[in-house]
């Protein structure tokens, strides 16, 4: 008999689907990323302006499976899709919450936010199932980008950029590297929504399925092996994140291949951001899932990066 994915308690209203306030944790104290501490370090992330090392992005994601799965069932699981703009740093210790607002009737596509105590928001974007015809949070995000004008740590970044394609696979015990230094195990130890489908053949598909928060480590485990060329030791952070199943779930110990593309550069006051879109596919070369990510590379943490603006376009920025 299979058992139910969630025990967590939802508040339901007309409007959402309210899951319970958590408090997330930071795994990535010890994360080095080009050679140096990230972002998720206190003393680096306290240079650059943050109370200290941050809760990565996709931690977030895990609050949103329950909430998912009451709208959508099993559908979730195969074919659902978050797509998320981050909007604040949430740190080790707060307490957020989950928001789905409902869909109109006869659409599979409706606004996701996430909170703190404080009503301040940690993140907004959208979740859906299967192929709405709607564009989801970050597809309309993407055609209101403001381009990225006199790049320097992105100077040799170019749109249409291809990586080459990687093996890529999660074990319950395996070590996820440098970017990445738990299991899954140690994941699913502390992780706010826990499922018996995660640890278990106990579910639909009679094998466990990884969780969509650690498909990002998935995704992302061997981006080093063949990174962008930016430049660097610079401090980067994710400012934008959709994760969306094709033909999931995707499942613990098994074979797959990703592959990732610049698809747009864009900039801010403080940042440098590549546009990432990762396609994954299963030994059958049929594809699975996706990801786009923004990496947003903050422009203070690259210690010459007035001196080199000065020399590449003659003025201080």
């Amino acid at each position: 008999m299979t058992a139910n994915a969630f025990d967590t308690e939802i508040t339901e209203t007309a409007e959402a689907l309210i899951g319970p306030w958590r408090q997330p944790r930071q795994m990535l104290h010890a994360q080095v990323y080009d050679a140096h501490a990230s972002i998720h370090d206190d003393a680096t992330a306290q240079k650059l302006g943050f109370k200290g090392g941050t809760i990565e992005g996709p931690t977030h994601f895990s609050q949103f499976a329950p909430l998912g799965a009451r709208l959508w069932g099993r559908t979730w699981f195969e074919t659902g899709c978050l797509s998320a703009h981050y909007r604040n740093a949430c740190f080790e210790g707060e307490e957020v919450r989950a928001i789905l607002s409902k869909p109109l009737p006869g659409t599979s596509q409706c606004p996701i936010q996430m909170v703190k105590r404080d009503g301040t928001e940690v993140l907004r974007g959208s979740a859906s199932v299967g192929d709405p015809p709607a564009a989801t949070a970050l597809e309309t995000r993407l055609t209101e980008l403001k381009p990225l004008a006199d790049p320097v740590i992105l100077r040799d970044v170019k749109v249409a950029q291809t990586m080459k394609r990687q093996a890529a696979r999660m074990a319950f015990d395996q070590n996820m590297g440098d970017l990445y230094p738990f299991s899954l195990r140690q994941k699913l130890a502390v992780i706010t929504e826990n499922s018996s489908y995660y640890a278990s053949a106990d579910n639909p598909w009679r094998k466990a399925i990884i969780p969509m928060e650690m498909l990002s480590v998935l995704f992302q485990y061997r981006s080093k092996d063949d990174p962008l060329p930016a430049k660097g030791p610079a401090v980067g952070l994710f400012a934008d994140q959709e994760i969306r199943l094709l033909k999931g779930p995707l499942f613990v110990d098994e074979e797959y291949e990703v592959e990732r593309e610049v698809v747009a550069l864009s900039g801010s006051r403080r940042t440098e951001s590549a546009w990432v879109k990762t396609r994954v596919f299963d030994k059958a070369n049929t594809m699975v899932a996706t990801m786009l990510l923004n990496m947003a590379t903050m422009k203070d943490s690259y210690a010459p990066y007035e001196e080199e603006y000065r020399k590449l376009y003659g003025a201080g920025r």
